[in-house]
């Protein structure tokens, strides 16, 4: 606790130097260092003010207890008892508060995202399910008010999806979705199954941070850009001008392609933005042995062994296998209504950190 109680003195302390320079006339004057100075106060003021109000319940506490002792008066000692446990609980719920504030925060919560669905095992099953995955997230995003933007999509010829990747923007957007990476499973009877037999099949969901310009360098000697000719499902719909883009990254392997829009320049602009991203998710994982094996670890194989989460549609139920929890709303969570479950995972990733912390 003291320990604690020193990290909060800082953070005030550093507040309420930064409250100054934001009076100080020089610091106004210089727009750009008064909007470094504003942000780096922000990012800290709810830890602050909350300690502050921890800080004043404290004093209370103390003032009726340093009373108490003195006190003779039957009424008045039972309102300062009473004033004292009232204290001590707020005191309580403040300091699990605080704990909370005081974990590290993820760097990247606040950033948009790219989201990359591919169908996993199971064939033209998988494929309809990560279509059904995808308009899930959609869904989810225009319940929460975050923009999505089509990057790159291959359409099956039974309306299902080889792979299809999109940007999401809005306020923590890369925060609402980030536990959403892996294999997903679905055990269902596909219409074409005569027999009536559960069929198991996977997609696989990855979720990656978006770079800024400045956090990764593209070197135009590292990447090769071929132009060609857009296609849908089964080569259908082709255009005839050559608007495609395909980039290969060479000191990575990695290659981005988009086809979304008529423009080649819109094109050029999306796949280089999905290239950022994967090269900024493949640099912050150097401690690693290789890309390869932290893609597996962020998204796995594929294989119907592997999943983070289960789609039964026999039982109607999803189960999330990372935390236990099991909820029987599968066609309206199928449809987007998952804000339980992230809500369910983000708590439990909370708490995850706070027992590291003790």
């Amino acid at each position: 606790m003291s320990k604690m109680i020193e990290k909060l003195k800082v953070i005030k302390a550093r507040y309420d130097d930064l409250s100054e320079k934001m009076s100080d006339p020089d610091v106004i004057a210089n727009t750009a260092e008064w909007t470094q100075v504003a942000k780096a106060q922000s990012e800290i003021a709810e830890t602050a003010q909350k300690y502050a109000e921890y800080e004043q319940v404290e004093l209370r506490k103390r003032q009726a207890e340093d009373a108490l002792k003195t006190e003779t008066d039957t009424e008045m000692r039972e309102l300062l008892q009473a004033e004292i446990d009232e204290c001590g609980e707020s005191l309580e719920g403040l300091t699990e508060e605080l704990k909370i504030l005081l974990l590290p925060k993820d760097k990247n919560d606040d950033r948009n995202c790219i989201v990359e669905i591919r169908g996993g095992a199971g064939g033209e099953e998988a494929a309809l399910f990560a279509y059904e995955l995808y308009r899930m997230y959609l869904n989810y995003c225009e319940r929460h008010r975050l923009k999505v933007e089509l990057v790159d999509i291959n359409e099956t010829e039974l309306g299902g999806l080889k792979e299809v990747v999109f940007n999401v923007t809005g306020r923590d957007a890369y925060k609402q979705l980030k536990f959403e990476s892996g294999v997903h499973r679905v055990q269902r009877v596909p219409e074409t199954e005569s027999q009536g037999r559960v069929h198991t099949s996977t997609a696989t969901v990855a979720v990656l941070p978006e770079a800024e310009d400045v956090d990764v360098e593209i070197k135009d000697e590292d990447i090769r850009i071929d132009v060609y000719r857009s296609s849908g499902a089964g080569g259908q719909k082709v255009n005839k001008t050559e608007t495609a883009i395909r980039i290969t990254h060479f000191p990575t392997g990695i290659v981005v392609t988009c086809q979304d829009e008529r423009s080649q320049l819109k094109n050029k602009d999306k796949a280089f933005k999905v290239l950022r991203s994967r090269l900024y998710d493949y640099y912050a994982q150097q401690n690693r042995s290789a890309y390869d094996e932290h893609r597996k670890s962020l998204v796995g194989t594929g294989d119907r062994s592997e999943r983070i989460r289960t789609y039964n549609f026999p039982q109607g139920r999803v189960t999330d296998h990372r935390i236990g929890l099991s909820v029987y709303n599968l066609t309206e969570f199928i449809m987007g209504d998952i804000e339980n479950m992230i809500e369910a995972l983000t708590i439990a990733d909370r708490e995850a950190k706070l027992a590291g912390e003790e």
